[in-house]
């Protein structure tokens, strides 16, 4: 068969300057360099081509009329190797990508256990990624959004935030990590927050907050109330901006506002099962109106 020794022996990198040469007088000598490019991109044992290719002709006899000799049609065999890349790329990703990652989208919570047996629920529109393979050593995850942790006791569990991290060895406590605001609450135990270069020690019934990078003084929380685990969420003193921002958050609606000071504090909740009762809460006491219209809410002032 034509070059097909000089092929064999260029997929093995073992062929002389000449071979080389004549090869790439081929005309199918580019579709073989793509091939053999893509196959080095990936780290997978080194397939034995020769044997791979005495396999193939030897099936492909086996299948032709008895006495029929059958030659090799490179054009399959390209695509044979073309596929067989695919496929070492696709097991290298499912073997030895380590990365675990739960996320939940708008309107929706999550329950899962990590390796430990450590139990999280995200709230909506949240996400958590940690090392499977380094698990045991470093129980280390990083956290996009608010998820609550029950951690079984052990080594060092830490949750990386984009503001700040948390680092516990056995306890429940809630995360919180959205635009310009940062809340860790204990509910359980001791929970060490770094932030900057500040470092809080939070035990049960306190809460460390930031927002807009400020450190709030409010350090106080009464663990009986209702959170969004329960479906229900309530804030203290907390500017109306964040509030909508929940809002957006639990029901995966858009909310534009008109002539509202986002920064005027709210203190109060509102139930996830209802948008009209939730808006009603928010907008009653502040003394404002709004209007649905598809998944948009504006929100206003009574005299617009």
């Amino acid at each position: 068969m034509e070059n097909e020794n000089d092929i064999l022996k260029w997929l093995n990198r073992d062929t002389s300057d000449e071979e080389l040469t004549r090869l790439k007088e081929t005309k199918d000598f580019t579709t073989l360099d793509k091939i053999a490019h893509y196959s080095t991109q990936i780290e997978t044992p080194k397939v034995d081509v020769e044997k791979a290719l005495a396999d193939l002709k030897l099936k492909t006899k086996n299948t032709t009329k008895k006495g029929k000799v059958v030659s090799l049609n490179f054009k399959k065999f390209y695509k044979y190797a073309a596929s067989i890349v695919v496929l070492l790329t696709t097991s290298y990703f499912l073997l030895f990508n380590n990365d675990a990652n739960f996320k939940s989208q708008f309107a929706q919570t999550k329950s899962f256990n990590l390796p430990d047996n450590s139990e999280v629920i995200l709230n909506a529109n949240s996400e958590i990624t940690y090392s499977k393979k380094d698990w045991k050593n470093s129980r280390n995850l990083t956290l996009e959004g608010e998820a609550f942790f029950k951690v079984q006791k052990g080594k060092k569990f830490t949750v990386n935030t984009q503001i700040g991290a948390v680092t516990v060895l056995g306890t429940q406590f809630n995360v919180k990590e959205r635009t310009n605001y940062f809340e860790v609450k204990t509910y359980e135990g001791l929970v060490s927050v770094a932030y900057k270069d500040t470092l809080v020690k939070l035990p049960k019934g306190t809460i460390f907050k930031v927002i807009n990078g400020v450190i709030d003084t409010n350090n106080t929380f009464d663990i009986s109330e209702k959170s969004w685990l329960q479906k229900e969420s309530n804030f203290k003193s907390t500017a109306l901006r964040f509030v909508l921002q929940e809002i957006e958050n639990q029901f995966d609606y858009t909310i534009e506002t008109k002539n509202i000071d986002l920064d005027i504090l709210y203190s109060g909740g509102f139930t996830h099962s209802d948008i009209n009762v939730a808006l009603k809460s928010i907008t009653i006491p502040l003394q404002l109106s709004y209007k649905i219209d598809g998944k948009k809410i504006t929100i206003y002032t009574y005299d617009q």
